[in-house]
């Protein structure tokens, strides 16, 4: 029993080390801001994604690199543009490494509850 125990945990732990570079990634803000517009918005420029803001061309370009590198976005080249696209399938591998660390987290503090309550 302890052997598949070990084996779930090794399991969780691969996914969960998977997930570290998204959740780093969106752990800034501006980041984080650049999800949330290219998911609303679609496909888009460097300049549509500055327009609007105070941030300049070259620091949206370092930030979506960074969200490149953990496959949270990517990139097509139009001519002499390059367009920048949300990918939802890393999101949807760190929201299951959540639900993963949340059924951990529940399963302990039944375990707590059952302890106290015996």
């Amino acid at each position: 029993m302890k052997n598949v125990s070990a084996q779930t945990a090794a399991v969780h732990n691969r996914a969960l080390q998977k997930s570290a570079p998204i959740f780093a990634a969106l752990g800034d803000a501006t980041r984080l801001r650049l999800v949330a517009v290219l998911c609303a918005g679609g496909a888009m420029s460097i300049t549509q994604l500055t327009d609007g803001t105070d941030i300049t061309r070259q620091a949206v370009t370092k930030h979506l690199h960074v969200l490149a590198d953990a496959g949270l976005v990517h990139n097509t080249k139009l001519g002499r543009e390059r367009l920048w696209e949300f990918e939802p399938t890393r999101v949807d591998e760190a929201r299951r490494a959540l639900e993963t660390i949340a059924q951990q987290w529940n399963l302990a503090l039944l375990k707590l509850k059952l302890a106290v309550e015996s």
